[in-house]
């Protein structure tokens, strides 16, 4: 016979069981966020979409720039997901971790709904270098450098600094241009830059 638990210890969630508000909250805020940018989103939209109040709202997220923090560490969660995936499948290859991320960005790209990186949006929608937004933003990219610089120094380059730097632009330009020129512009020689300027920095 199984012991009884105790009313506050919480057993595992049902599949039936309907998602708490902040969570539908956050899922909104997510695709909305994303797809039509920040400061264009305002508070009536997600609560709209997420079936909730805006009492809800406030109980959870003190208030929208928290909320777009939140949407940006959610964001960046996913992002190292998928850059740390390459390193699995190349533990000690960082030229094919790079130029692997660099192929699955290219292949995104061509997505329906895609709009480039929702962290690099977000730097260029809020200047203000205080923004939590912008905060969370402009830490992943300077983590997403130090990475960079780090895996150049692996592959043995001559200056990895220049190298990781060169690379960061090369995937910074992807994130922007895709948006513009789309899947069949300059983001569909991505990979094959990124080999070329590898391979003219190693020693």
């Amino acid at each position: 016979m199984q012991p009884r638990k105790r009313p506050d210890e919480r057993g595992p969630a049902s599949p039936a069981e309907p998602p708490r508000a902040a969570d539908r909250i956050r899922s909104s805020a997510r695709d909305l966020f994303y797809h039509q940018g920040i400061r264009a989103v305002g508070v009536d939209a997600i609560v709209a979409e997420a079936g909730v109040t805006k009492p809800s709202l406030y109980r959870s997220f003190a208030s929208k720039d928290e909320l777009a923090a939140t949407y940006l560490r959610d964001y960046e969660l996913e992002f190292w997901r998928r850059f740390d995936a390459t390193a699995q499948a190349y533990p000690d290859d960082p030229r094919a971790q790079i130029l692997a991320y660099f192929s699955g960005l290219t292949e995104r790209t061509g997505l329906p709904g895609y709009r480039g990186c929702g962290l690099t949006n977000a730097c260029v929608e809020y200047p203000e270098p205080d923004h939590p937004a912008r905060l969370v933003s402009v830490a992943n990219k300077q983590k997403v450098r130090e990475r960079l610089t780090d895996l150049a120094r692996r592959m043995g380059a001559r200056n990895p600094e220049v190298l990781g730097d060169g690379l960061q632009l090369l995937l910074e330009g992807a994130y922007v241009s895709s948006q513009m020129l789309g899947a069949a512009g300059p983001v569909q020689h991505l990979t094959e830059a990124a080999a070329l300027l590898i391979d003219a920095s190693l020693k």
